[in-house]
């Protein structure tokens, strides 16, 4: 996220409830789908308590001159088991979508739909629900077009989330096996909003920070946001890959 973006949080109380449900159910794939959709409640709500929460940190920090140990503590376990569940819920999304367009372009749809409409002896909603989603796209192509340019549109954000994942929960660094994240878990107070600061890092070298707050408002401008091109998202790619080893950045 740009650093200019990072610069005008809005206070919790002047956010809408709804707008992140909102924006994540706007998602083509996911808002036809009532079991994630659920789970878009869940971030929403959990969002605005967490967000009281980071604001309630940053005015004991600033009061205090010094990091509230016991609020911030607690402040990091919220903030981190929800970035779990937004990358997870996030990931199933990209899964599904990938998963469709793929059978859409094989010609796979409807032998999927016979899969999850065979007589089990019992009535299983969530097959039946996934179903009358792959007939929808049987009968309209072009949603696939529309999860493709949603794709696009998140792939920033998760890419990045993805990172912040990697370090937090497994201690990592994104898509480099064995090894060992500089600084796993650790946050420091924004100056501005209160969320936890972490640093996405790849070895010695550091490609910003990243907090909560940034992952949600990103969710928040997901609807209507321009679509990125190939090679804005190629160039990003690189970037997140970082330098080559032999890079010396005081040659």
């Amino acid at each position: 996220m740009p650093e200019e973006a990072k610069a005008s949080y809005g206070r919790p109380e002047t956010i809408e409830p709804g707008a992140l449900r909102n924006a994540l159910c706007a998602l083509t794939f996911f808002g036809d789908d009532p079991f994630i959709s659920m789970q878009a409640f869940n971030l929403g709500a959990v969002d605005q308590f967490i967000m009281e929460l980071e604001y309630d940190v940053l005015k004991e920090f600033i009061e205090s001159e010094r990091t509230p140990v016991a609020s911030a503590s607690f402040l990091s376990a919220q903030s981190q088991m929800w970035i779990f569940m937004c990358y997870e819920v996030l990931r199933s999304w990209r899964q599904r979508c990938d998963d469709i367009i793929k059978w859409s372009e094989s010609g796979g749809l409807e032998t999927k739909i016979k899969s999850l409409t065979r007589d089990e002896g019992y009535l299983h909603l969530a097959k039946q629900m996934r179903a009358q989603q792959l007939q929808r796209v049987l009968e309209d192509n072009s949603q696939t077009d529309l999860a493709k340019a949603d794709l696009k549109r998140v792939h920033v954000l998760f890419t990045q989330l993805e990172h912040l994942r990697m370090s937090l929960a497994k201690h990592e660094v994104r898509r480099k096996s064995g090894s060992v994240a500089l600084g796993p878990s650790y946050g420091r107070i924004n100056y501005i909003c209160g969320s936890l600061d972490y640093e996405l890092e790849i070895g010695r070298f550091s490609l910003g920070t990243l907090n909560r707050r940034d992952v949600a408002d990103g969710i928040r401008a997901v609807p209507g946001s321009d679509l990125p091109t190939d090679e804005d998202l190629a160039a990003f790619d690189g970037f997140m890959r970082g330098p080559p080893k032999d890079f010396d950045p005081f040659s």
